[in-house]
């Protein structure tokens, strides 16, 4: 199984490699790809040195798996061209996500969409997958109605110029900026850019990803994204709405029987998610589960989960994952 990290020396790409080493993934040729003035790096995998290779090249090396994290313009060129030589892409990107062609998969909810003419996957957006994951098997149970969900962004999101910013603040040194404000010390009600509509791009990713992947046009959802100086990982606070009555004990058993999901949720104890406890997991944990008294069939959560991990390279393997267990690759 040979396989392409695109994207290898960036934030995510690191990921991606560590995900794929601890989940044993059965790698027999790894090639790292990353733009032109990475090519010739050394990338470090299973104590192995991988020289960085282009994206020319990598074509040319006939990988059966690309995995894509290398911005959305790069997709945009490049997987198409990966696609034709025969290779299973999974982007990591903005760029395929919403086409109508391409499946958009978090492998727990959809994965059994995919067959082996998919050749680009799109792996959908950090904070859409952690809610996703947990809305899935309540939407099976409940049917819900509305979705009401506030994020509060790691810096990771952004990248290692956001990380940078950050350690500069803490330092009282001045340098480079991500942000339009300082990140140290406050809260940025702005993730990605803003649109016509007054949302982001981020809080509009929320609303039609959530649709797309539960295969259900009629749920409502809206959303706010703040980027916050937090390194771990995103925090959500979500509500929402069923057209059905539940238990509160009962949507914790459910939410525990869901692969991919931890239950935090003991206020006795002070137990419940944060983003210091979620970083390196590839879990999503879910905690302050409790009914939403104002509204009928109303409930409150609080998600939370690495975005570099299951918000991106996690989601990615698994995905591989599931193509190799099904022989749609290789």
């Amino acid at each position: 199984m040979k396989v392409a990290v695109v994207g290898a020396t960036g934030l995510v790409g690191t990921v991606m490699l560590k995900v794929l080493e601890e989940r044993k993934f059965p790698v027999t040729e790894l090639i790292p790809v990353a733009s032109e003035r990475s090519i010739g790096k050394k990338i470090s995998y299973k104590g192995n040195e991988f020289s960085v290779v282009g994206l020319s090249t990598a074509i040319d090396m006939k990988p059966d798996v690309a995995l894509f994290s290398a911005g959305g313009s790069t997709s945009l060129e490049w997987a198409p061209k990966f696609a034709e030589a025969g290779i299973t892409v999974i982007d990591n990107s903005s760029a395929w996500r919403m086409d109508p062609t391409k499946k958009l998969v978090v492998p727990e909810i959809n994965a059994k969409a995919l067959s082996s003419d998919d050749k680009i996957i799109a792996n959908p957006n950090c904070s859409t997958i952690q809610m996703v994951l947990t809305l899935g098997p309540l939407h099976d149970k409940y049917k819900i109605n509305r979705v009401v969900v506030s994020t509060y962004q790691s810096i990771t999101g952004t990248g290692v110029k956001a990380v940078q910013q950050l350690e500069n603040e803490y330092a009282g040194e001045k340098g480079e900026m991500a942000y339009p404000y300082p990140i140290h010390r406050n809260a940025i009600p702005h993730c990605d850019v803003f649109q016509e509509n007054g949302y982001t791009k981020e809080e509009m990713k929320l609303v039609n990803e959530t649709q797309k992947i539960l295969d259900d046009r009629t749920i409502a959802v809206t959303a706010t994204a703040i980027r916050i100086p937090v390194v771990g990982g995103h925090s959500e606070s979500v509500n929402l709405e069923f057209a059905n009555e539940y238990k509160e004990n009962d949507i914790r058993t459910l939410l525990n029987q869901t692969p991919g999901i931890t239950v935090q949720d003991n206020p006795d104890t002070n137990t419940y998610p944060m983003p210091i406890y979620a970083e390196g997991k590839n879990d999503v944990f879910v905690g302050r589960i409790r009914r939403d008294h104002s509204r009928e069939n109303a409930l409150n959560m609080w998600i939370v989960s690495d975005n570099l991990r299951k918000g991106a390279a996690t989601n990615a393997v698994q995905i591989a994952e599931y193509l190799v267990e099904n022989k749609l690759v290789g």
